[in-house]
């Protein structure tokens, strides 16, 4: 099955919610701004007009994540 080309902001998005983890990951105090910050990304992603609708959005969502990594480790 072949994955479409994610939308920029989707990958944006993803990137955000990566980079949002990772601060929490190294943080105990102040954590829940970052974490009501993950569940407002999580939301996005989930609910996102791109995924569209029946099978393949497991691949989609791979692929989204290995585009995100990808853009962020060009930057």
């Amino acid at each position: 099955m072949s994955v479409p080309d994610l939308p920029h902001n989707l990958i944006d998005i993803q990137q955000e919610w990566h980079r949002t983890y990772e601060v929490l990951a190294r943080r105990s105090r102040d954590s829940t701004v970052l974490r009501r910050r993950l569940l407002r990304l999580s939301t996005a992603l989930m609910w996102h007009p791109a995924w569209g609708v029946g099978d393949g959005r497991g691949a989609q969502r791979v692929e989204l994540c290995r585009q995100a990594r990808r853009e962020r480790e060009t930057v």
